[in-house]
């Protein structure tokens, strides 16, 4: 494994600033401590910042030994939020805020990014800029998107854009990436059912949302398996079902909610549409009224070809092409996709392990994301932030594409 050795020689200090930012989680949008760690962190060694591009986000600016005189420019992004959780883990630096946790990581995809601008600051082996994007409110609150409305692609012109993830399960010394979809657009449903209630001794006195609602879901999953291509991938997971007040009460209405996963739009209307048309006409079937709700939230996360193998190739080059794995798409949604809309670029996958780094203090469960006993791995800090800085270099080292921006 080829580490950087200056990156190496920082690692602790990094590992102590991120178990620090693990110890003061914050929820999307209210990353105000996380990014004034990030911006002082950046200032102090010598990097200017922006502050503020999609309420809380920062960009550290790195000029290259041309001062960015060629104009080329390459973005770097890592997620700062944290979850609405409680941590179950209790070591040293677990949550000191109740029902907030880092539970996905992104404490420690803020060092590894920090890491690696802690050895741009004093080696800048590239000509053109790198712009270190520190991006808020990746869970839920599509923090990317609302840096790309406030300017973040016209302010600071990248010619693409790439992104890294920690991964738990994955052997740590390897990384994933494959071109293509990698993760699913995310969407929400809510589907308000309106019968007539009555007792549920003499329930002909009503209309029954009940059995309207049980007839609905079992109807949505005919969507996946008789409607959609079989090798076209969706899931339609109904995740909530709330009527009723009491046992011998028909109740008047029910509420269905949850969510739609897919790699691509043409699968997504297609549910969409379906899933409205059995709704509102499994409503009318049974003379009970509907409102259908459908929100859609994050696109898929498409990695474009040409940024992914370049990327693979930096990844070789440091652990080895045998530990560069393919990654299989996953239904999880990540914002991230806003960027890869706006600008080619690539989402990789670093690889956490198996939980085996956790101190003692951690909780029962495994450490695998959105998990209240997950932990990020201090190990990967220097692997990340070399491959950061190789990236940069490598990328930029290229010739320009034609009609790069």
């Amino acid at each position: 494994m080829k580490l950087i050795d200056s990156i190496l020689t920082q690692a602790a200090g990094i590992a102590t600033l991120r178990r620090d930012i693990h110890a003061h989680p914050e929820l999307c949008f209210e990353e105000v401590r996380t990014a004034d760690v990030v911006a002082q962190k950046l200032t102090e060694w010598g990097i200017p910042v922006h502050r503020g591009m999609g309420t809380t986000g920062v960009v550290g600016i790195v000029h290259g030994r041309d001062g960015g005189a060629s104009g080329r420019a390459i973005g770097l992004r890592a997620d700062m939020d944290a979850l609405p959780m409680q941590e179950h883990n209790h070591f040293a630096h677990a949550s000191q805020h109740a029902g907030k946790m880092h539970a996905c990581g992104h404490d420690g995809h803020t060092a590894m990014l920090l890491a690696a601008a802690q050895h741009f600051a004093k080696h800048r082996n590239f000509d053109g800029t790198v712009y270190l994007i520190f991006q808020p409110a990746e869970e839920g609150g599509g923090g990317a998107r609302e840096m790309i409305k406030d300017g973040l692609f016209e302010q600071f012109p990248v010619e693409a854009v790439f992104g890294m993830h920690n991964w738990p399960g994955l052997p740590v010394g390897s990384f994933a990436a494959s071109a293509g979809p990698v993760m699913a657009s995310s969407n929400d449903f809510r589907i308000e059912i309106r019968g007539k209630g009555a007792h549920a001794a003499l329930p002909h006195n009503g209309i029954d949302p009940v059995p309207v609602a049980c007839q609905m879901v079992m109807a949505f999953q005919t969507i996946i398996t008789r409607n959609k291509k079989p090798l076209d991938a969706g899931v339609i997971s109904v995740t909530m079902i709330h009527t009723g007040e009491a046992n011998n009460v028909v109740p008047d209405h029910c509420v269905i909610q949850g969510t739609v996963r897919t790699f691509t739009y043409e699968v997504l209307d297609l549910i969409e549409r379906r899933m409205r048309e059995i709704a509102e006409h499994t409503c009318a079937a049974f003379g009970a009224g509907c409102e259908f709700h459908f929100h859609r939230n994050y696109p898929p996360t498409v990695n474009d070809a040409a940024q992914t193998a370049f990327a693979r190739g930096v990844m070789a080059d440091i652990v080895g092409a045998d530990r560069v794995l393919d990654q299989e798409p996953t239904m999880g949604a990540e914002d991230f996709a806003y960027m890869l809309q706006a600008r080619p670029g690539c989402y990789v996958f670093i690889a956490n392990g198996d939980g085996v780094h956790r101190d003692m203090g951690h909780g029962d469960g495994p450490c695998m994301l959105h998990n209240p006993s997950y932990d990020f791995n201090d190990d990967l800090i220097p692997l990340g932030a070399t491959y950061w800085v190789r990236l940069a270099e490598q990328w930029l080292g290229q010739p320009r594409t034609e009609g790069a921006a």
